[in-house]
């Protein structure tokens, strides 16, 4: 498969399911993971991979999102182990750290959080797909603590942060994923990052139904538009968009063994 990947989006979170898989297949996409926001609920992202096909594949990942650490019983690896069962379960996440929405009192449990999902992930060998946002300094330092407990794989979602956490991550082998936000006018350290990295470590998502890209900004987001996130990606990384699909799906599936 040569089409477009969107690594990260939230089926669940979208009206009309079978009207968005249409869309991308218009789009040219081959394939998309749908990620989960809280354990609790990691069966309703296992059910949508039912929409999976030979043409369209449709894969999802489960976890708690840093958000909704207060709302849900801290995990522990057994159990995020069997959730990642299935075999359409390709990767853990999302869990990472949002100071943001994170409030001080909610922060250590945030931590706390990441780091079951980290060990799942070192456990499972599923990447863990981490959000970071404003949260730079100890997303790279628990990165970098537990690495040093053993490797895992990961990915950095829908890149907000700065060249330091970038690096840090390309250094201890992860990947960085771009959304919509890189076509946005006020976002240009993004596109300076997406500029930096190692071409073997790019990712492009929608994120959806969130952050629409230029030129769909401001309506609902659909896997489908992350052809014109790659379309920017390609034209900051001055490859041929052609080049840029082949570049990030041989990426994804480099990263996310279970789906190849």
């Amino acid at each position: 498969m040569t089409g477009l990947i969107d690594t990260h989006c939230h089926l669940d979170r979208l009206d009309d399911v079978p009207a968005a898989l249409a869309l991308a297949k218009e789009h040219g996409l081959s394939g998309m993971t749908t990620i989960g926001t809280r354990l609790s609920r990691a069966q309703t992202q296992i059910d949508l991979t039912r929409f999976d096909t030979p043409d369209l594949r449709v894969w999802c990942a489960i976890g708690t999102h840093p958000d909704h650490v207060d709302e849900e019983t801290l995990p522990d690896v057994a159990t995020i182990e069997r959730l990642a069962e299935p075999e359409g379960v390709i990767g853990i996440g999302e869990s990472g750290l949002d100071y943001l929405h994170g409030a001080l009192p909610v922060r250590a449990a945030q931590a706390e959080s990441f780091r079951v999902h980290i060990a799942a992930a070192r456990k499972t060998g599923l990447p863990l797909v981490i959000h970071a946002r404003e949260a730079d300094d100890d997303v790279a330092a628990i990165l970098r603590d537990e690495h040093g407990k053993g490797a895992f794989p990961f990915l950095l979602h829908c890149f907000a942060s700065g060249m330091d956490l970038a690096q840090a991550a390309i250094e201890l082998g992860g990947y960085i994923s771009f959304s919509g936000l890189l076509t946005f006018p006020k976002c240009e350290t993004i596109r300076e990052v997406a500029r930096a990295m190692p071409q073997d470590r790019l990712l492009v998502e929608t994120d959806s139904p969130f952050l629409a890209p230029v030129p769909k900004r401001g309506k609902p987001n659909t896997p489908g538009y992350v052809a014109y996130t790659a379309a920017r990606l390609a034209q900051e990384r001055d490859l041929e968009i052609e080049a840029l699909t082949d570049l990030t799906t041989a990426n994804f599936y480099t990263l996310f063994r279970r789906a190849a």
